[in-house]
């Protein structure tokens, strides 16, 4: 059952509700959050866009939850450049929605069925403290839609052409899923598809993350999957989603180029020095909502990440169709205020 079926209006009555419900929820059960509303002045809201939003980065400094110390299941971490990093407290219930709301979104291109997947990463990765918390959550919690999995690097975190191709032969003719971080999906499949005649046309490709080293390649996401397309890749999706909303992903809609909203979550656009909403087609910086952060304060998330909304119940699926286009330039955290400096 698709999670991409409520038109824009009738989201925003339903999101406007609950996420009030939420804000009054954590208010009464975490004190930071209480004091932070408390110092704002926030009352009440008339639009999801009036809902008072925390800087992401407060999860990095502050800790932030709405449930008792003896219910916490699961604390999830973030990577961190600085070794900072938010730390996100589920607790069973939070934990067990998050994954079936993930489930619901995923299930929407991929159907019901766990397709036959081929990871494109290493399983040493997982391994690694450091780099498990944001890259080995996103590829464990990929795994779970998939069945058969089989690596297509080696422990040394390179190509496995063997296993590639004998995965390929075995599930190859018959729908499977790829999922792979942006960049090593370029570099360790497109191209070694390319090199050595693999034909991809029954996968599937669940992608998120790395735009950037590929931007300094000037490779474009129209010219990613164009590319991909060459070696027979045509059912491509990205996503963006974050630890701090753990569960929500926005997903990339069937013809390309636009992120949708699941029903139980949304994206607002403001402008960075007056905190106004932007209307469609101008970018700003880009706030994220989602009814899934029930344990602690993380429904309503200013990120620092630059987007645009490009249209509005006009795309492969209603509500919101939007970009994501890069980090800001040196945001700047200035407390619980938290400003952001536009790039000068």
């Amino acid at each position: 059952m698709s999670v991409f079926t409520l038109s824009q209006a009738a989201k925003e009555e339903v999101l406007l509700k609950e996420l009030s419900s939420l804000t009054e929820h954590h208010r009464a059960n975490c004190e930071p959050y209480d004091r932070i509303l408390a110092a704002s002045g926030f009352r009440d809201a008339a639009s999801v866009a009036d809902l008072p939003w925390l800087p992401v980065r407060l999860f990095k400094t502050l800790e932030l939850k709405s449930i008792p110390d003896d219910e916490v299941f699961k604390v999830l971490t973030s990577s961190g450049t600085t070794g900072d990093v938010s730390r996100i407290y589920l607790d069973k219930a939070a934990a067990a929605e998050q994954q079936r709301r993930l489930a619901a979104t995923v299930q929407t291109i991929l159907g019901p069925k766990r397709l036959p997947m081929l990871l494109v990463d290493t399983k040493a990765m997982l391994k690694d403290r450091r780099s498990f918390s944001a890259r080995g959550a996103g590829v464990l919690g990929m795994s779970t839609f998939g069945r058969d999995h089989v690596w297509a690097l080696d422990g040394e975190g390179l190509v496995d052409l063997d296993a590639i191709r004998g995965f390929l032969a075995k599930h190859g003719d018959q729908p499977f899923l790829i999922f792979g971080f942006t960049f090593l999906v370029w570099l360790h499949l497109y191209e070694v598809a390319r090199d050595n005649g693999l034909d991809l046309s029954n996968g599937i490709l669940i992608h998120s993350g790395g735009w950037k080293k590929l931007i300094d390649q000037a490779v474009s996401p129209d010219e990613f999957r164009a590319r991909l397309a060459g070696v027979g890749l045509t059912n491509v999706h990205n996503y963006y989603g974050m630890v701090e909303q753990i569960g929500t992903i926005f997903l990339e809609g069937p013809s390309g180029g636009s992120l949708y909203c699941p029903d139980f979550a949304d994206v607002v656009v403001r402008d960075p020095e007056t905190w106004a909403e932007l209307p469609p087609g101008k970018p700003g910086l880009l706030e994220v909502v989602s009814t899934l952060p029930t344990s602690y304060p993380g429904h309503v998330l200013l990120t620092e990440d630059l987007g645009v909304v490009h249209g509005i119940d006009d795309g492969d699926w209603p509500g919101k169709r939007f970009s994501v286009l890069g980090r800001l330039p040196r945001a700047e955290a200035r407390g619980c205020s938290d400003t952001y400096r536009s790039a000068a």
